[in-house]
């Protein structure tokens, strides 16, 4: 995809093009619908730092570009971005009062696993996310490695005070839309 300013919202509909194709559900297809926004919102912001190389799909014209990969894998849907900023992705603990930063915080909390891995044919990196396509309660269908909320400097949430990670991310869909 292009790096646009209208590039998060066509990712977005592509997203759920492509899943409700598939015949994904529609509650999963609005999590990953969220889930690719704050990806490919990240894609798109950290742009600059990368190299500029010519992607296969890409034209030579020096648009900068993302790539969105969509994949059924293991009773999972999985969205991976690539962007040409090497530098890992960070979750960090941010203020109420603060008006971004909470891309990856979204994405750790509302996918069954996610990660990152530098990029094998090109500068940069790959972050993926899985969601599980079964449903499953506020514990079940997580890697043994990421029980309950993720861990960012000492912060961390206690499981019995976890809210439902779809409603949050309605929310914050809701707002971002406003």
């Amino acid at each position: 995809m292009a790096d646009t300013p209208n590039a998060v919202a066509l990712a977005r509909l592509h997203t759920v093009d492509v899943l409700s194709g598939w015949g994904v559900s529609s509650g999963i297809v609005e999590t990953a619908k969220l889930l690719v926004s704050e990806l490919a919102t990240n894609a798109v912001r950290h742009s600059e730092g990368g190299e500029e190389t010519a992607l296969p799909f890409s034209s030579q014209s020096g648009v900068q570009t993302f790539e969105l990969l969509l994949e059924i894998v293991s009773g999972a849907v999985r969205l991976s971005v690539w962007d040409r900023d090497v530098r890992p992705p960070v979750l960090k603990e941010v203020g109420v009062d603060a008006t971004g930063g909470r891309g990856i915080f979204i994405v750790a909390v509302m996918s069954r696993a996610w990660g990152y891995y530098p990029a094998r044919s090109a500068p940069g990196k790959v972050v993926w996310a899985e969601i599980a396509l079964a449903s499953a309660g506020p514990h079940e269908g997580r890697d043994a490695s990421t029980p309950g909320l993720p861990e960012a400097d000492g912060f961390r949430a206690s499981g019995d005070a976890r809210a439902d990670p779809n409603l949050i991310g309605r929310v914050l869909v809701g707002i971002r839309d406003l």
